[in-house]
C-alpha cells in the first residue's frame, strides 16, 4: 500500500512539473514575439491648424499612430499634421542632423581632417566601424555619421573640429563671454547656437550623437518635433547632405595604419528603398527616447517632411511615416477651377477653344446687356487638402462699358478654403462685345433717365454660372473624393 502512493505521489508531482514547463515554454514565447504597437488617434491632433474635435474629423479621417510626438508640412510651409510638435523629448541619433550642420558650417568636406580617438572607437551602440586611430575627410566621416548612424563618428568629428570650432566663434561673436575653451565642449556650444539661430526654442543639445544613458544621461538634452524640422529643412538645402542622407548603401574609404581600408555602409532609413520618392534623413533609437525618424520624400514636385518621434519600436517609426504620408496624399486633390454646365467657343490669346462661362457680366453702356466671360485656362487646378475644408469663391467683376475684347480682364476671382485664397485668376471676356454708337446711346440715356423715375434698374445684372462642388462631408458631390 505504501509503494502503491508513493507511485501516485510521483505521477502527480510529473504531471504538475509538465504543466509547469509548458507555461513557462508559453511566457517565453509571449516574451520573444514582436512588440505590439499601440497606434491611436487624438482628438488634440492638429489638422491644418485646427484641432481634430474641432474639425468634427472622425477617428477614420485622421493618422492612426504610435508616435507620441509629430510633425508634417510641406516646402511651402503647408503644416499638415501636429502631435504636441513643441513638447521637449530625447531624440536620440536625430541629433546628428545637427552635428552635421554644424560639421558643414565649420569646416570643409574635402580638407578638414577628422581623426578618431581612443574615446571615439569605443563610445558604444550604433557605429561607422572606424578603429582608433582612423583619419578620413569629413565627407567621408558625414558618411558614417549619417548612413549607419555612427556614433562614433559623431564623437570624432566633434573631437577633431572643436578646436578649429572655437576659433571661429571667437571670431563671429568676439562679445560672448560663454564660448567654452574646451574644443568639444566648444563644438556642442555651437551646435547649440546654430539651434537658436534656426529658431529651435525647444532644443538642447549636451552631445553630437544622440545618447542618453549612463554617462551621456541628461535631464537638458531633448527637442522637439517642430525644432528637428526646422534643422532638418534647413540641413536638406545643403547638396552634400542631401545627396548623403539619400544614400543606401556605399563604401568609405579611410587611413588605416597609413593604409587605406574600406568599410561598407548600410543605411538605417528602410524607406530608401519601399517607400517611393524617399530621399533620407535620420534615424534614431535609445530607449528614452524610443524610435525617432525625421523623414523627407518628394512627391508631385514638393519635398514633404514627417517627424515622429517616441514611437513603440523601430519598425514603427517607418509605418508611422509612411501613414502620415500616405494620409496627406490621399486627402490631397487636383480641384478643377472651372465648373459649369456652359460653354462657349472663342479665341483667347491665339488659343480658339471651347471655354467654360464663369459668369455673365453686364456692360453698362447698355441697360439689359451682358456678355460671357471665361478664364485664359479652362483647365487649371489648385492642390487642395480635402479635410480642410469646402472650397469657395469671391468674384469681383469690374465695372464694364464700351467695347470689350475677347480676352480683356473684366474681374478677378479668388478661390478660398477655410477662409485663406489658395487661387487667384483673371476673369476675362468670351467674346468680342460692341458697345452702343451714338444713335443707340442717345436712346439708351433717355431711356435710362425714364427708368431714374420709375425706380427701375439702370442695367443689367452680372450673374454668376461658375459652381464650387463640396469636397468634404457627407454631401461631398466632387467626382475625385
Amino acid at each position: 500500500m505504501l509503494l502503491t502512493d508513493r507511485v501516485q505521489q510521483s505521477f502527480k508531482n510529473s504531471k504538475y512539473a509538465s504543466i509547469i514547463a509548458c507555461v513557462f515554454t508559453f511566457l517565453l514565447a509571449l516574451s520573444l514575439l514582436p512588440t505590439q504597437s499601440y497606434a491611436d488617434t487624438r482628438n488634440s491632433d492638429v489638422v491644418m491648424g485646427i484641432t481634430a474635435e474641432a474639425r468634427g474629423l472622425t477617428a477614420s479621417q485622421c493618422p492612426n499612430i504610435s508616435a507620441q510626438y509629430a510633425y508634417v508640412v510641406s516646402d511651402d510651409g503647408t503644416v499638415y499634421f501636429e502631435r504636441d510638435a513643441h513638447a521637449k523629448t530625447k531624440i536620440a541619433s536625430v541629433t546628428k542632423i545637427m552635428t552635421a550642420l554644424v560639421a558643414l558650417e565649420y569646416g570643409d568636406p574635402a580638407s578638414t581632417t577628422i581623426t578618431v580617438s581612443e574615446r571615439a572607437a569605443h563610445v558604444g551602440e550604433s557605429t561607422a566601424g572606424f578603429q582608433q586611430g582612423d583619419t578620413m575627410t569629413l565627407e567621408t566621416a558625414l558618411k558614417g555619421l549619417l548612413i549607419p548612424s555612427g556614433n562614433d563618428a559623431g564623437q570624432a568629428i566633434a573631437e577633431s573640429m572643436g578646436a578649429d570650432v572655437y576659433q571661429q566663434l571667437k571670431e563671429r561673436y568676439p562679445d560672448d563671454e560663454n564660448i567654452p575653451t574646451e574644443p568639444y565642449d566648444a563644438f556642442i556650444y555651437a551646435m547649440n547656437k546654430k539651434a537658436a539661430e534656426l529658431g529651435m526654442n525647444d532644443s538642447t543639445f549636451v552631445n553630437p550623437h544622440g545618447l542618453d544613458m549612463d554617462e551621456w544621461e541628461s535631464e537638458e538634452m531633448g527637442s522637439s518635433a517642430y525644432d528637428c524640422y526646422l534643422m532638418t529643412q534647413e540641413a536638406m538645402k545643403n547638396d552634400l547632405f542631401r545627396s548623403i542622407v539619400s544614400t543606401h548603401e556605399t563604401t568609405i574609404q579611410v587611413t588605416r595604419g597609413g593604409q587605406p581600408a574600406n568599410i561598407d555602409l548600410l543605411s538605417t532609413d528602410e524607406l530608401l528603398v519601399s517607400y517611393e520618392g524617399a530621399c533620407g534623413v535620420k534615424t534614431g533609437n535609445t530607449d528614452y527616447a524610443g524610435a525617432c525618424f525625421s523623414a523627407a520624400v518628394e512627391h508631385d514636385g514638393k519635398t514633404y517632411y514627417a517627424m515622429v518621434l517616441h514611437c513603440d519600436n523601430e519598425a514603427q517609426r517607418f509605418i508611422d511615416t509612411q501613414t502620415l504620408y500616405n494620409w496627406v496624399f490621399n486627402n490631397t486633390i487636383d480641384y478643377p477651377l472651372a465648373h459649369s454646365p456652359e460653354t462657349v467657343n472663342a479665341t483667347i490669346d491665339g488659343t480658339t477653344q471651347d471655354y467654360p462661362v464663369i459668369a455673365y457680366v453686364s456692360n453698362r453702356s447698355w441697360i439689359d446687356k451682358t456678355f460671357k466671360a471665361t478664364i485664359a485656362d479652362p483647365g487649371q487646378t489648385v492642390s487642395v487638402f480635402v479635410l480642410n475644408g469646402n472650397v469657395s469663391q469671391d468674384i469681383q467683376i469690374d465695372e464694364v462699358s464700351g467695347n470689350v475684347s475677347a480676352g480683356q480682364k473684366v474681374g478677378t476671382i479668388n478661390f478660398m478654403q477655410h477662409n485663406e485664397v489658395i487661387a487667384s485668376v483673371d476673369l476675362v471676356a468670351a467674346e468680342d462685345f460692341a458697345g452702343p454708337n451714338f444713335f443707340e446711346g442717345i436712346g439708351i440715356w433717355w431711356d435710362r433717365l425714364m427708368r431714374g423715375f420709375n425706380g427701375q434698374p439702370q442695367y443689367a445684372d452680372n450673374t454668376i454660372v461658375n459652381t464650387t462642388p463640396i469636397i468634404f462631408g457627407a454631401d461631398a458631390s466632387f467626382d475625385e473624393v
